[in-house]
């Protein structure tokens, strides 16, 4: 009975120990230039004042998200290219899978709201600086923490509460399904469990995302200038662009079954969704971002 076990071993890619070295120099890389990018964004839009409205206030949440999110899962995956296979206690396995699923569940939802921003600033412009006031810009991004708090909190008691029948963990961090792998037993109620949560967090603001856009893609077409339909379009296709990459990688994983799952696969989408997707938030947000490239060409001659 392993019920009582108190470390984890992450495997990491071990099946790969000999392209580790090569890995570590990418990996390393990609989260210098993710951290960077990020905080100039941050930066940048904190600095000038033309970039403080509500589409800017939520950019700059979403790098700071993008860097916790970042920070929270690839500092083990160098070491563990480092030294292979390492140890992490059962303690830091639950804060991980809990801050993990905290920063991508708060993600999801500060992605809703920045559609439903737009979804304002189309369909209601002469509106748009009374209903998304500094008030309601700041509760929606407390809501979006509110859901990640909760969402991490439930999935965590309740999946290290169950009893363990193993220590390996074929992964790079303590994702959901290698876990639930370990458990003793029936893992249906667990299974359940995961796609409830996934639906919440996934499919619910998806829903919202699709809602938003189809009434700005309805606002768009009647609107009577070829002009005005592609400058409305352009405010929306960064965000429509960062909302594809972020939830086509996030439902492969979540909304499937457990008899579906490779550790292969599994372990290619979270690098995809944990480092390749940040670094691409900001670099997406800055070059189809007219505003965003005269701020930071201010800033550089200055």
């Amino acid at each position: 009975n392993l019920s009582e076990v108190s470390e984890f071993r992450l495997l990491g890619f071990s099946e790969v120990s000999h392209l580790h070295p090569l890995l570590f120099v990418v990996l390393f890389s990609l989260y210098i230039l993710t951290l960077m990018a990020n905080t100039v964004i941050a930066v940048i839009i904190n600095g000038d004042n033309t970039l403080h409205t509500p589409m800017y206030f939520f950019l700059t949440q979403l790098s700071c998200l993008d860097i916790c999110y970042l920070s929270v899962i690839v500092p083990k995956i160098l070491e563990n290219l480092m030294v292979g296979t390492i140890g992490i206690s059962k303690t830091g396995c639950a804060m991980q899978m809990f801050f993990f699923l905290f920063f991508g569940v708060a993600e999801c939802f500060l992605l809703a709201a920045m559609s439903l921003d737009r979804y304002v600033a189309i369909c209601y412009p002469l509106h748009y600086t009374i209903i998304m006031n500094s008030r309601a810009c700041k509760s929606l991004v407390a809501g979006t923490y509110i859901c990640g708090t909760a969402v991490g909190l439930v999935h965590t008691i309740i999946t290290f509460s169950l009893p363990f029948c193993g220590l390996a963990i074929n992964h790079f961090f303590c994702e959901i399904q290698p876990l639930l792998e370990l458990l003793c037993g029936n893992t249906s109620p667990s299974e359940i469990q995961v796609i409830v949560v996934a639906v919440f967090a996934i499919v619910g603001p998806f829903l919202l995302i699709i809602y938003s856009y189809i009434c700005i893609i309805s606002t768009v077409l009647k609107m009577s200038s070829a002009e005005s339909q592609q400058k409305a379009f352009s405010t929306c296709s960064s965000h429509l662009l960062v909302v594809t990459l972020f939830y086509g990688t996030a439902s492969s994983m979540y909304l499937r079954p457990k008899s579906s799952y490779s550790a292969s696969v599994d372990k290619l989408l979270s690098l995809s969704y944990t480092v390749v997707t940040p670094l691409l938030n900001p670099i997406i947000y800055s070059l189809r971002n007219e505003e965003v490239k005269g701020a930071l060409r201010k800033k550089w001659r200055k």
